[in-house]
């Protein structure tokens, strides 16, 4: 008996320690990073106020994190939800990859190559409302989604790339897509042009998300429901992504039977079930 009394502290520090780990690693080098700095600093001012008697300052704190915990979890539900899709019990080796998981994959990949090579470009992924109009006033390419493809597009060389790419499911539907420009821009600094005008007026009409990329800073912005966010990173990226699109229908042709289609549905309906 004593001896497991005396191994219990044992268990407990090792799980807090891969707990931190897990957190730390995921969090490392990502803007929610700055939320532990943040999260680390307002712990000490908690225990200071504690221990140099503080009464007033002590339940302040205790009611701003009251409402804090609530605002964080809101702020940053794409990172949650991603950190959360990532515990498995079941090993590496086990894992399927999807079809969306390797679009996504592809897709992150592309967007932050041109993010580091400065290439301006803007992405209209298409949600429930169809933006098939507009796809067929631009150039209609209708191919499967190919990172070689996607980054040929916006080369400034190119006739394509100046417009925007519109892309439903994993077909990029069509190139010099021309976008209606945000009515209301006032919370857009003097620095974004006509992009990110156009990737905000898209958000604002439809339920679409576009990915802006800054040609001036390569900093990555997603535009959805007429919010603009700045500065995304690539997990975020991630995060928000797989949090719009749950799901992502291919239409690419099934030459398989009847049986095979019904076991590689139900694999998918468990996997995104999870």
């Amino acid at each position: 008996m004593w001896f497991i009394q005396l191994i219990i502290p044992a268990i407990e520090i090792i799980i807090i320690a891969i707990i931190v780990y897990y957190l730390l690693s995921f969090f490392w080098n990502t803007r929610a990073m700055d939320l532990l700095y943040g999260s680390f600093a307002f712990m000490t001012f908690f225990v200071l106020s504690k221990w140099l008697n503080l009464p007033v300052l002590e339940k302040l704190l205790y009611y701003v994190v009251n409402v804090a915990v609530i605002a964080l979890l809101i702020i940053f539900q794409p990172e949650l939800r991603l950190a959360l899709s990532r515990l498995s019990l079941k090993s590496k080796k086990y894992r399927e990859m999807t079809e969306f998981d390797k679009f996504l994959e592809s897709i992150s990949q592309s967007v932050y190559r041109l993010s580091d090579r400065r290439i301006g470009a803007i992405i209209v992924m298409e949600n429930q409302d169809s933006l098939e109009e507009m796809a067929n006033r631009a150039v209609r390419i209708d191919a499967q989604f190919s990172p070689e493809l996607l980054e040929s597009i916006f080369v400034t060389t190119t006739p394509l790339h100046d417009g925007a790419v519109i892309i439903r499911g994993t077909t990029l539907m069509s190139a010099a897509t021309i976008l209606p420009l945000a009515d209301d821009s006032t919370h857009l600094s003097k620095s974004m042009g006509t992009r990110h005008r156009a990737g905000l007026g898209i958000s604002q009409s439809t339920d679409a998300v576009a990915i802006v990329v800054s040609e001036e800073t390569g900093k990555v912005s997603i535009a959805r429901d007429g919010i603009m966010t700045r500065g995304v990173k690539i997990d975020r990226f991630k995060g928000i992504l797989r949090s719009v699109f749950s799901r992502l229908n291919t239409q690419t042709p099934v030459t398989i039977n009847f049986w095979n289609e019904f076991l590689n549905f139900w694999k998918d309906l468990k996997v995104w079930n999870r």
